[in-house]
Parts: C-alpha cells; sequence; structure tokens
C-alpha cells in the first residue's frame, strides 16, 4: 500500500530471465496445480535451460516462493491510500485483501488440494512477503495514529493483528461465501479492522 503523497510512479522494469521464469510458473500453476508443476516445464515454457533455473532457485518450491513475494509485493504496491486517517487505511487493507483473494496464482492455491504450499509461504513463516506486508501495514498504522483516528499501540503490533484479520479472512472466504456476499464480505471486513484498530472512549466516571 502507498501513500497518495507519493507521487512518483515507478519506471518499468524490462522483463529480464528472472521474470520470465516466474511467469512460466504462474502459468502453470494456474493451469496445472502445484504437484503437477515441474522445473523441467518451467524452464521450456520460459525458453531457458534447466541450468538457468536451477542456477536461480534449487527446486520448484522456491521458484513458487519467490514468485508469491513478487505477486503479493505488487498488488499491495498497487494499492494507493486515499489519505492518512484510520478510513483510508481500512479501504487500502480491504482493496489488497479483495485483490489477493482474486489474485489468479493466490487463487489457485486456495482452491485446490495444494493449499498446504500456500500455508507453508505465507502461514507458517514469516516469509519476505508477509514481511514486506507488515512493514506497509506498520507505516500506515504510525500514520493513522499520528493523524489521531487509530489508537495507541506499538504500531508492529497492531499491524500483525491486521494482517492476521485480513490473512485469515482471505483464507477462509470460500467457507463462507453463501453467508457473506461480496458486498458483506467487504463490509464485515472494513468493520473489523475499523473496530480494532479505534481509539477507545474515556472511561466513564464512576
Amino acid at each position: 500500500m502507498s501513500s497518495s503523497n507519493d507521487e512518483r510512479e515507478p519506471r518499468p522494469e524490462p522483463r529480464g530471465t528472472d521474470d520470465a521464469i516466474l511467469d512460466a510458473a504462474a502459468e502453470l500453476i494456474v493451469q496445472l496445480g502445484v504437484r503437477r508443476t515441474q522445473l523441467a516445464e518451467i524452464a521450456r515454457r520460459a525458453g531457458v535451460s534447466r541450468p538457468t533455473v536451477y542456477r536461480r532457485w534449487p527446486d520448484v518450491r522456491a521458484v513458487i516462493g519467490a514468485l508469491l513475494t513478487r505477486e503479493i509485493g505488487a498488488t499491495r504496491d498497487a494499492v494507493r491510500l486515499s489519505g492518512t486517517d484510520r478510513g483510508a487505511f481500512v479501504e487500502g487493507v480491504v482493496e489488497v485483501a479483495v485483490a489477493l483473494r482474486d489474485h489468479p496464482v493466490l487463487g489457485a492455491l486456495l482452491r485446490s488440494a495444494d493449499s498446504d504450499t500456500l500455508f507453508e509461504y505465507v502461514v507458517e513463516r514469516l516469509g519476505a512477503s508477509q514481511r514486506g506486508l507488515l512493514e506497509a501495514l506498520r507505516a500506515g498504522v504510525v500514520q493513522g495514529q499520528r493523524h489521531g483516528s487509530i489508537r495507541a499501540g506499538e504500531p508492529v503490533e497492531l499491524a500483525a493483528m491486521v494482517l492476521l484479520i485480513a490473512q485469515s479472512t482471505v483464507q477462509s472466504h470460500r467457507m463462507v461465501a453463501t453467508l457473506l456476499p461480496e458486498a458483506a464480505w467487504r463490509r464485515e471486513l472494513a468493520r473489523a479492522l475499523d473496530g480494532y484498530l479505534a481509539p477507545q472512549p474515556p472511561p466513564r466516571p464512576s
């Protein structure tokens, strides 16, 4: 998530060998699933040799880890916050959650029997993609605290809990899809985040 105060647009990077390999892996995961995606086929589809892939990543799981890091980071960076208050922050988190939920690669992992791979890279360990999300959330919390619309607290702790709330909502959305249609899913996620981050009213005098 990027602040609207930064108007500079990143310059597009030339598509290099790494991106070609990761693009090929993404296509195969969506088409075949993780378990049927082989490193040799990734190399063939990317137009490179297997040693070229091995010099970068030792196996398919490492390629998937790099792919998830790239895709989650790009999704995060594509969302621009409309302000520095709690409302803008919550809106940004919901938009990132929706984009990740609907991402073709992450969606393929969530829908298939290969979801254990997604859990390894997104749930069971704090990888590069998670650290990037956590830092973006921490920065947003700090902005909201300075604005006065996010409650006091250690920013990284609040950011970690926001990450857990949004992440679990994304991972479980199919289970409750009939109970929470799209508009309700967005609304209730926003309400949960907003309630968690809102400053607490002063206690009433006894």
